[in-house]
């Protein structure tokens, strides 16, 4: 009897107060449906009539665990964009998770896009739909409490959504006879209404419900209390099967300042056994942190080319990169990469650092190839190192991006594709989509002892062929300046810098400009100057006299350019894996917000290849560190185990970097973070090199 008793009790314990309660949510971060307060005035009626409580919000800092404890249901009515972030999402997570309900109504589908697990939960997402009009509804299931009293077909008025990403194991109530009304792209099985148990909960949805008129419709309104009724179920949780972990809180880290005032455009930063740092400067400098004095040295300089004479070109060449050897505690070697002083061409080298200086007379030269001078923009020169220590190396496409002067036609911000005689510097078809060129390429290679190189298995070109460099191994990029490597899957990440059209051309030119985050899991070609974003095609332009040819087809690129010297037909392009214009992306990445764009890929974090008192915790595990040099945010990117994108979420969203240009994990689990600072082309005071502590 007293095991009886305490069972009893344990499960008196997950009871919620007799009286359930539901939790209206309206927060609009985007189109504000103006029948929402009658949708709040009907539930609330439905619950004075039906024996639960209601209270509503459009405060977000409501999603926390001790908030939402409480509530039998959560209803998300016409709620739109971007309405919860970070911890809030976790919490909506492990409500669900407990045995919590949820109920969505019409644009609840049109929200948190780049949160995976909220669009499998509530089954869709919003696409787009045709104007207001009468349709057929067709019941599929006549036994749940949300369709049990509606006639087989029910005909009436509403907005009638498209959706895309169905949930495949919804259980679908209500499906739309897309032959009844003018704009249905679902197909025959276009589904309205559904239910499913998701991850522990039990989740309710119904697309209608844009118009005033639903909530006084009887029938309507019972179909929402049907929902309403099965999202509560038996009005209990239980937090021990909550498994989403929450966030760290962001006063447990903190920036530590190592060096400021002292840089004069730093690049990258590498991080050395013994905590020690180099950092490279595009002017030549190569300076020593010494983790022990906490003192900087200027440690050697490279003379490069950095700067041109030629009137009203801002030159970005010098030394771009640098990294140490994966074995540098054993071999001192350090590779940089830069832009040499006296031939036009841009050039990997291995130098020894030993006793604090980059020795003189050190260097051994490892490749080099062209690059046209004397010309703006984009150089790439990040360094990265694999798990098997292939070297991958970024390159920029040595294109300009501007419109030439005295031309009847220019690019305008769009993919620059002039191949007329004399124009070679705005043809970026030469550089990024030739498979004959180093540029607008991540090469990957094994550095010898000797300082040659041979060519790993995988790249994306066998070696042999005289039209295709075997050391490419993505191709088609424009200015990929920071790269990361996955330490334990090899997944190589890099940041894409887009170009500049602010408004789409389709039909003339192709979209408007993305920056991109991208994933390549194997080696493959990357779609510029051809595709840009989830594929979307530019078109073939003739710049003599104006005139739009074909779009580009990205299962079989073609590359007619007079200026190509390498394979006519490219391999099938691959979409980026997270892309964004200056506006927001409502119906991409909205979280990313809007403004300048220059994206930067830092690393993956695991935490069992650091040190306890140092690391930082495994809530980061696997997640992808993305960063952003002109809109100064750093995002943790959560993916599915096979690598496709899940979430993105803020990462000490209260803390100002002064345009972050480099961030390394160091051997200690910590972040190095190589700030730029605020100015161009300039000594900036705020420019500087922190470290990213973590007190537990």
């Amino acid at each position: 009897m007293v095991v009886l008793l305490l069972i009893s009790l344990i499960s008196c314990s997950n009871k919620r107060s007799n009286t359930p309660r539901v939790l209206v949510f309206s927060k609009t971060a985007d189109f504000h449906h103006s029948s929402i307060p009658a949708g709040i005035k009907a539930i609330q009626a439905l619950g004075a009539k039906n024996g639960f409580e209601v209270d509503t919000t459009t405060d977000d800092n409501k999603f926390a665990e001790d908030s939402l404890k409480k509530y039998a249901a959560l209803i998300f009515l016409s709620t739109t964009g971007n309405i919860l972030n970070g911890n809030q999402e976790n919490a909506l997570e492990r409500y669900i998770q407990a045995g919590g309900g949820f109920v969505g109504i019409h644009a609840a589908t049109d929200a948190e896009y780049d949160w995976g697990w909220y669009g499998r939960m509530i089954g869709a997402y919003f696409v787009n739909h045709p104007a207001q009009q009468e349709a057929n509804l067709i019941i599929n299931d006549k036994k749940h409490p949300a369709t049990d009293s509606l006639p087989d077909t029910w005909r009436r008025k509403d907005e009638w959504y498209n959706f895309r990403f169905v949930n495949k194991d919804l259980k679908v109530l209500i499906s739309i006879d897309e032959k009844s009304y003018t704009g249905g792209k679902n197909g025959d099985a276009h589904p309205m209404s559904w239910y499913h148990e998701f991850d522990g909960g039990r989740v309710f949805y119904t697309e209608l419900g844009h118009t005033d008129e639903s909530y006084s419709d009887p029938l309507y309104l019972k179909h929402i209390l049907g929902g309403i009724k099965y999202a509560m179920g038996d009005n209990t949780s239980d937090y021990k099967k909550a498994h989403t972990a929450l966030a760290p809180d962001e006063k447990g880290f903190t920036k530590t300042q190592l060096v400021q005032g002292t840089f004069f455009e730093p690049t990258e930063l590498t991080v050395l056994p013994n905590l020690d740092v180099l950092v490279s400067q595009r002017r030549g400098e190569i300076y020593y942190y010494n983790n022990e004095t906490k003192k900087i040295k200027q440690a050697g300089f490279l003379k490069v080319y950095f700067k041109t004479d030629a009137p009203g070109v801002n030159a970005e060449e010098g030394l771009l990169g640098i990294k140490a050897d994966p074995d540098f505690a054993k071999n001192h070697y350090v590779y940089m990469y830069y832009s040499a002083p006296d031939t036009p061409m841009n050039r990997l080298s291995r130098f020894t650092f030993e006793k604090d200086t980059i020795q003189p007379g050190s260097e051994k030269m490892i490749l080099q190839f062209y690059e046209q001078r004397d010309i703006c923009c984009h150089t790439g020169g990040s360094i990265a190192f694999g798990p098997d220590k292939s070297l991958f190396l970024s390159t920029g496409d040595n294109t300009t991006p501007f419109d030439e002067p005295n031309q009847k036609y220019t690019t305008q911000g769009y993919a620059p594709l002039d191949d007329r005689p004399g124009h070679l510097q705005y043809d970026e078809r030469r550089s990024s989509g030739n498979t004959n060129d180093l540029r607008g390429k991540i090469l990957r290679i094994k550095v010898k002892e000797d300082g040659g190189y041979e060519i790993p298995e995988g790249n994306l070109f066998p070696k042999g062929n005289p039209k295709a460099r075997p050391e490419i191994y993505v191709m088609g990029n424009r200015n990929p300046y920071r790269i990361s490597v996955d330490p334990k899957n090899g997944f190589l990440y890099w940041g894409e810098v887009g170009p500049d059209a602010n408004v789409d051309s389709f039909k003339v030119r192709g979209p408007r400009g993305y920056d991109e985050l991208n994933q390549a899991r194997k080696a493959g070609f990357f779609g510029w100057p051809f595709f840009i974003g989830n594929n979307f095609p530019y078109y073939e332009y003739d710049y003599a006299t104006g005139k739009s040819g074909t779009a580009f087809d990205p299962a079989k690129p073609i590359n007619n350019s007079r200026n190509n010297t390498g394979l006519t037909e490219l391999p099938p392009a691959q979409p980026a894996f997270i892309w964004y214009p200056y506006a927001v992306s409502t119906h991409e990445f909205p979280s990313l917000g809007s403004g300048g764009r220059t994206a930067m890929a830092g690393p993956v974090y695991y935490s069992d290849l650091y040190p306890s008192n140092t690391r930082y915790p495994s809530y980061y595990d696997g997640k992808m560190f993305f960063y952003e040099w002109m809109r100064g945010f750093i995002k943790a990117v959560s993916m599915k185990p096979n690598g496709d994108y899940d979430k993105m979420e803020p990462f000490m969203p209260h803390t100002k970097f002064n345009s972050a240009i480099d961030i390394e994990v160091g051997p200690d689990g910590r972040f190095y973070v190589l700030e730029y600072g605020t100015g161009w082309f300039s000594k900036n005071p705020d420019a500087g090199l922190v470290r990213i502590d973590y007190k537990k």
